[in-house]
């Protein structure tokens, strides 16, 4: 299934959604233009093996790592997610909160992906954390939205669906979920692919951090 829009409007100009997808896109052209790209990646991603919880500076690539992207289908998929979902959540929980919240997604799915390959050489970047921990949020505030989606048939043909947020955010997860501990088995190879123990941790903080700051609103008003 392939998203194409969801059918609720933001009460508000998303200019905090607007401005990451605009910083992605720069870093990338930035960087793929770069003498050495290699390096680049190397001196700004999130490299687990590296990282030592006493230096300081070893917390800066975990923020790097989030601007970053591995080509450019990686950055079209990303920002096409987060434009699809991120400007109601960011309608919902006002500007200045919605910056953070997605930078604390960000580091939660970057460490979750390190807990699981602590001695890996591979860095890890990408927006798809931060992004996951978005649609957690969104999950929890939109459920019934609905989501105009593509799905194959079985004659190879694409149809246009809605289906409800709940539904379409659930089965990415539950694929994540499947996909993550079938990569169990050669993580520990050091070979590069999707993170999807980052997809996952970042959809989880998100959902959480989302019923909590849902509960907390309702509790005052």
């Amino acid at each position: 299934m392939f998203p194409i829009r969801d059918t609720r409007s933001s009460s508000s100009i998303p200019f905090i959604n607007y401005a990451i997808i605009f910083i992605n896109i720069f870093v990338f052209i930035l960087y793929i233009g770069s003498v050495d790209i290699e390096s680049f990646i190397r001196t700004f991603g999130f490299t687990p093996a590296d990282f030592n919880a006493f230096n300081p500076f070893s917390y800066l690539p975990i923020f790097t790592s989030m601007w970053m992207h591995g080509g450019i289908l990686h950055l079209v998929l990303n920002m096409w997610f987060l434009h699809i979902f991120g400007d109601n959540v960011e309608d919902r929980v006002g500007h200045f909160r919605y910056l953070i919240f997605y930078i604390l997604a960000g580091t939660a799915a970057v460490f979750s992906q390190y807990i699981f390959n602590t001695q890996s050489i591979v860095p890890i970047i990408g927006a798809s954390g931060a992004i996951s921990g978005i649609t957690g949020m969104y999950i929890v505030y939109f459920p019934h939205s609905r989501i105009q989606a593509l799905v194959p048939s079985l004659f190879g043909f694409w149809h246009m669906i809605k289906l409800p947020s709940w539904f379409f955010l659930g089965y990415w997860f539950v694929i994540q979920v499947f996909s993550g501990v079938g990569s169990l088995a050669t993580i520990q190879y050091n070979e590069g692919g999707v993170a999807f123990f980052a997809h996952i941790g970042g959809f989880v903080f998100g959902y959480l951090i989302a019923s909590l700051y849902k509960g907390r609103r309702h509790f005052y008003t």
